[in-house]
């Protein structure tokens, strides 16, 4: 791994590059690419999630890799710039959105709209897209949000979902399902395996809510499980993180996929670090091993994100975390120095992958070009 982020490190300097930024490995994301390809069920379509691919290269690139022109997005200003990106784009909304932004966006007519499913989970928010659609005097899609476990909302029941009056205005196309928390169920109560399976049970008897013209949309999964499901009724899955593998998605369902995405950033000062105060208790603190005897400061920092190189570096709470300059701690023999650079994993790839403005794409051992990304407001 230490040859892996020294030749990053070159590619880097080469490039002129000496500032934080987002690293993209185009060959690692080929290979996670494969991968989805290689395991997604047959007869199961793929969305793809904009929020945690939040640029529009990047977006075209897997979706021309494998083939789909469907998104789920989540936030109307990056669903407005991937309509306008996408001609063909099939747009699902992840989470339902407040009648007032619907309202805002369908009345600008910036993009075409119509191309977009809204998501309902409850009754009262079936009535208020109705009566926007008779305001504006449209037709709106629509597509149910299920609870099959996760309790984050949703209609709980078939019941629920039967009984819900006819909006005149409103096309429904489906249901959408997220089982996120199947991954985490412990084995005194089912364990994952069984919890997915639940999930699946349930989406059936919601879906079977549905007439034959409300099911072109049957939605379930998100990274962690989309490629565990064989059979069942959903006819579609959504991916988004597993093809940057950020660490919270280090999961048995992404076996074998690889981190394609790092934050890279340059080592300001090394140093014998001390607290503010005596340097007696910075002595007795490093003796019992609560404070390091080596250290780093590093070009910006507090993201979300884990330390990976170099290797054992790690941030100490007694300086804490820092925007600026973040302080790490280092082992006794680290061998950087200032201009070398230090590589964090990020957490997660929503939200990180917009924090630098762009990303700096790796390919063959070089950088190639830099990827505007979506803005988050």
């Amino acid at each position: 791994m230490s040859t892996y982020f020294a030749a990053l490190s070159d590619a880097l300097k080469a490039a002129g590059i000496f500032q934080p930024c987002l690293l993209l490995d185009l060959d690692i994301l080929d290979h996670n690419i494969a991968l989805v390809r290689e395991r997604l069920a047959p007869g199961l379509a793929l969305r793809l999630v904009d929020k945690s691919l939040a640029c529009l290269p990047l977006l075209s690139y897997i979706g021309k890799a494998l083939g789909t022109n469907r998104f789920m997005t989540f936030h109307p200003p990056v669903a407005e710039a991937v309509l306008k990106a996408f001609p063909d784009a099939d747009m699902l909304f992840g989470k339902p959105m407040p009648v007032g932004a619907a309202r805002a966006v369908l009345a600008n007519g910036a993009a075409d709209w119509s191309r977009v499913c809204w998501l309902i989970d409850t009754e009262e928010r079936l009535a208020e897209y109705g009566a926007l659609a008779s305001e504006l005097d449209i037709e709106l899609r629509i597509a149910f949000e299920i609870d099959v476990g996760l309790h984050r909302g949703g209609f709980t029941s078939p019941q629920a979902l039967k009984a819900l009056p006819t909006q005149e205005r409103l096309r429904c196309e489906g249901i959408m399902a997220y089982e996120a928390h199947a991954p985490h169920i412990p084995g005194l109560f089912g364990g994952p395996a069984r919890a997915l399976e639940q999930a699946s049970v349930s989406a059936v008897a919601f879906a079977a809510c549905l007439s034959a013209d409300q099911r072109r949309i049957l939605n379930i999964g998100g990274s962690k499980t989309a490629l565990l499901h064989r059979g069942g009724v959903a006819n579609e899955v959504s991916i988004g993180s597993a093809f940057m593998l950020p660490s919270d998605f280090d999961t048995p369902g992404l076996d074998g996929f690889q981190p394609a995405a790092f934050i890279a950033t340059p080592i300001l000062k090394v140093v014998e670090p001390m607290l503010p105060g005596p340097a007696a208790v910075s002595r007795a603190l490093q003796t019992i091993g609560l404070f390091p005897r080596k250290g780093c400061y590093l070009y910006g920092g507090k993201w979300m994100a884990e330390p990976e190189f170099p290797v054992g570096m790690k941030p100490n709470r007694l300086l804490g975390l820092s925007s600026n300059q973040q302080f790490m701690g280092l082992p006794s023999d680290a061998s950087v120095k200032p201009g070398d650079y230090a590589f964090l994993r990020p957490t997660q790839s929503e939200a990180v992958l917009q924090h630098f403005g762009s990303i700096t794409v790796l390919s063959g051992g070089s950088i190639v070009d830099r990827w505007p990304a979506l803005p988050m407001a």
